[in-house]
């Protein structure tokens, strides 16, 4: 497949997106870094504290928890930070990624069921419960396991760390310490992140992408649950993007009849098949920026296998709910 690497090509597929990741990592790193100088987590963290005391997470964890509900890329950006200070360890840092699916799922919730509900009307509502349901599930989870990972959190230690004394230090200070060390990570991050960008787009113009997606799309044969028109959603989520399997769904609703549940499962299906490869194309790069690319790669792929589990138990549950 020869490259297409004319100025339009270039500007909207390379340019401009890596333009934007910089611009919003750039923003998330520098409030990451003011939040830690200022000690607002200690107030972040007092809101998700009851929580993360139960999976014995620490309160960077709990702050960070809070913050996903506004930014995926400061809250991740406070756990690489105490990560590399050595506040959490490696498995804590895993399980407090995760332990974020819930308020990631909620960043994006209102988007994804407008876009789906004037297609499907209310089976929009079905799919979308259905996905914050495995959303619960994961983060619950979390806390069960952490309950046998992680050692017993301190009594108290929300505070402990952050005495008054220092979270009432001079603002212009924790700004000037705040700068240093964004001048500082900023081009780390993005030595790393703008060449594995590159490399993702150079991937996608060969056709790596659409071959492994068109293969994964012509193995929907296998889930002979549904109905032939059925799986033509789920080809179509595969193939092209969530939007064109709503369209799709919505005109077989119309002229060949497809119950609720059908489509439903056809969605949860085609999501489960699709997102994997489409979430490691899209947060690698920025990943790989803001933690260690070995620790990025661990941390796609414990999130998706988790987020698949979720959502195929929730899916198995509806199944046997409406058989």
């Amino acid at each position: 497949m020869p490259f297409d690497l004319s100025w339009p090509v270039l500007w909207h597929g390379l340019l401009w997106p890596l333009m934007r990741l910089t611009f919003f990592i750039s923003i998330g790193l520098f409030v990451g870094n003011l939040i830690e100088s200022l000690h607002w987590t200690r107030h972040a963290a007092k809101l998700a504290d009851p929580l993360a005391r139960r999976a014995r997470l620490k309160d960077v964890s709990a702050a960070s928890f809070s913050m996903a509900f506004f930014s995926g890329i400061t809250a991740n950006t406070m756990l690489a930070e105490a990560h590399e200070k050595g506040t959490i360890s490696d498995r804590e840092l895993m399980l407090s990624n995760l332990f974020n699916s819930l308020p990631t799922y909620f960043l994006h919730l209102p988007t994804v069921f407008f876009i789906a509900a004037p297609f499907i009307g209310s089976t929009a509502a079905v799919y979308v419960g259905l996905t914050a349901g495995a959303a619960v599930l994961r983060t619950a989870s979390i806390v069960v396991a952490g309950r046998f990972l992680l050692p017993p959190v301190p009594e108290g230690c929300v505070p402990c760390r952050l005495d008054e004394a220092e979270a009432m230090r001079d603002k212009g200070s924790a700004l000037r310490k705040t700068w240093r060390r964004f001048i500082k990570r900023l081009p780390r991050v993005l030595y790393i992140t703008a060449p594995i960008y590159a490399s993702f787009f150079l991937l996608k113009q060969a056709g790596l992408f659409a071959w492994l997606e068109g293969l994964m799309a012509g193995q929907v044969g296998l889930f002979s649950f549904l109905p032939p028109e059925a799986l033509t959603i789920v080809v179509f989520h595969m193939a092209a993007e969530f939007t064109a399997g709503l369209a799709v769904a919505s005109a077989l609703i119309s002229d060949a009849g497809l119950t609720q549940s059908q489509v439903v499962l056809a969605l949860m299906l085609g999501n489960i098949l699709s997102t994997p490869m489409r979430a490691f194309r899209h947060q690698f790069p920025y990943y790989a920026g803001i933690f260690k690319p070995r620790m990025a790669f661990k941390l796609i792929a414990c999130n998706q296998a988790l987020r698949a589990a979720s959502l195929i138990l929730m899916a198995t549950l509806y199944a046997l709910l409406v058989a």
